[in-house]
């Protein structure tokens, strides 16, 4: 299941809990981002296990656009976490949204 980022700044504004993982190069999260883990999709199969905790909670990953984020929620999901939501258009659709505004 995917999440708009109009309902993860919901979310993130009134202090619901979620878990944020950003799964883009280091750079890019230097960048610009919202919070959360910085897990880039390549070292995922690698790295899943520091999220393992939170397999029962929600957890939305997060990317430029979208395409890795949703490789990450897969491999997420084939590791059983139960609740792993796409942030649909990732950072293009956050910042065109909101500008440069974290959350």
């Amino acid at each position: 299941m995917d999440i708009t980022v109009q309902e993860l700044r919901e979310k993130l504004r009134t202090g619901l809990p979620v878990i944020l993982v950003d799964v883009r190069e280091p750079w890019e999260h230097e960048e610009f981002n919202i919070g959360g883990w910085l897990i880039p999709v390549g070292r995922m199969l690698e790295e899943w296990e520091l999220l393992k905790a939170y397999k029962e909670e929600e957890v939305v990953v997060y990317c430029r656009s979208g395409v890795r984020s949703a490789t990450a929620q897969a491999i997420l999901q084939a590791q059983g976490f139960k609740h792993v939501r796409n942030l649909i258009g990732g950072m293009i659709a956050w910042r065109s949204t909101f500008g440069d505004v974290p959350k």
